[in-house]
């Protein structure tokens, strides 16, 4: 079987990379990327892996993250969307400003000279938002 034949077999009948293909002939990797470049086909199957690498980075990250959590962290989410749940429903008493802030964090930054968080401005709110919160 000639090169070109080998190539092309390897890479779309066999699934190869390319960099697997040049080991295995002993040829530069240069090579079977032009011979590649060349096949009429190969754009098509570059992009099709490119989808299925990116469905299996999808799951491996999802995987991980699952190990990474664990059942505990379970635990702490639902004991903070508990929490969350009584401090918003107006509970026996209203949610206090360190607990708005955690809640509605995107609306605040920091101020390092005053210690405090600041509304930010351009914002249109409600009397009721604190507008300055001390953070001790």
């Amino acid at each position: 079987m000639e090169l070109k034949e080998k190539i092309l077999k390897l890479y779309f009948i066999d699934k190869e990379k390319q960099i697997n293909i040049a080991k295995k002939l002993k040829v530069s990797k240069y090579i079977v990327s032009r011979t590649l470049a060349k096949d009429s086909r190969y754009k098509e199957e570059k992009e099709k892996r490119k989808l299925e690498n990116k469905k299996k980075n999808r799951e491996f990250t999802k995987q991980y993250m699952n190990k990474k959590r664990g059942e505990n962290d379970y635990l702490i989410l639902k004991k903070m969307h508990d929490q969350a749940s009584f401090e918003l429903s107006g509970g026996k008493r209203p949610m206090n400003n360190i607990a708005f802030r955690n809640w509605n964090s995107s609306l605040y930054k920091y101020n390092d000279k005053n210690k405090c968080y600041v509304l930010k401005k351009g914002l249109t709110v409600g009397a009721d938002v604190p507008k300055k919160i001390n953070w001790k």
